[in-house]
């Protein structure tokens, strides 16, 4: 079992630095699909917020690497790894994963389908990794300036989502239930960028705002026309967002803005919030040019 053991870890680190090269940050990953490197944390009195910070190796995503040293580093530090993970929504393919899974009832594939249909995209041509279980992994590509987030059924039930923070089981890994592979004549394939449409799917919708009756007719909703209102709304979410969020929010705002019209009048109101929330204005304008971009009809885009 050590020999094999050992056979599996050389594959894996093997299989981790193919992946680096190509631009993905590796982490080992055990038998279990767990970072074989566990916190240093753990056993701390009074635990603390770290994401390597320290200079210690068990941060899990946050060690993830394309740099060679620090990848043989990392599988020298674990060599009971018998896997690698690819960390999510870093440059610079800005990695989405779609997790298709087997283990429901459901048919994951089906509600893929369903959901492209009804919301009117198509899954391009695209790395596709199949699990020892029959699932699928679909890589995509997600624009630098939006940060998607992790999800587990969200869209249909047994369709996860690996965003930002998250990782995806590289293929040539060895787990407890078998090998991770990719499909055929998919391997040698870029990660391709994620269809608008889906990519407004993957972002968190807004919450539901609070109302709060107006003290002057002048502020009251029935005094705004619609899309006064609906903008002013837009601009609200925008200055709600939290750090980690802004980006995010400023995106899904201005997507919401161009496709109801707003766009051009807005941009200066949704460049203001998003400084106020701490974005440069660069940062902003470079956002809402991504959102502007993504709604364009296909006639504008192609």
């Amino acid at each position: 079992m050590a020999t094999i053991d050992r056979r599996a870890t050389t594959l894996a680190l093997a299989h981790a630095l193919s992946a680096a090269e190509r631009g993905l940050a590796v982490i080992p990953l055990s038998r279990t699909k767990l970072p074989a490197l566990r916190s240093p944390h753990r056993d701390d009195p009074d635990p603390h917020p770290c994401h390597g910070e320290c200079g210690r190796f068990g941060h899990g995503v946050y060690d993830a690497s394309t740099e060679p040293r620090r990848i043989r580093e990392l599988f020298a530090a674990a060599p009971w790894a018998t896997g690698y993970g690819i960390a999510c929504g870093l440059h610079p393919h800005h990695l989405i994963g779609v997790d298709l899974d087997t283990k429901s009832d459901t048919d994951s594939s089906t509600a893929l389908r369903e959901l492209a249909l009804r919301h009117l995209f198509t899954i391009p041509d695209t790395v596709v990794v199949l699990t020892p279980s029959g699932g699928r992994h679909l890589w995509l590509s997600g624009p630098p300036d939006v940060v998607v987030p992790n999800s587990a059924s969200r869209l249909a039930p047994g369709i996860d989502i690996r965003g930002a923070g998250g990782y995806l089981v590289g293929p040539g890994s060895r787990t407890e239930h078998g090998v991770y592979g990719t499909a055929p004549g998919t391997s040698r394939l870029a990660p391709a960028p994620c269809p608008p449409e889906l990519l407004r799917l993957l972002l968190p919708p807004p919450p539901a705002r609070a109302h709060h009756p107006a003290h002057s007719t002048a502020s009251t909703p029935s005094a705004l026309s619609a899309s006064e209102r609906q903008g002013q709304g837009l601009v609200q979410f925008v200055l709600a967002a939290h750090e980690g969020q802004r980006n995010t929010r400023l995106f899904w705002a201005a997507c919401r803005a161009y496709e109801n019209g707003m766009g051009p009048r807005l941009i200066a109101p949704l460049v203001q919030a998003a400084v106020r929330t701490g974005l440069t204005e660069r940062e902003a304008r470079s956002t809402i040019a991504s959102a502007a971009r993504m709604t364009a009809p296909s006639s504008r885009r192609h």
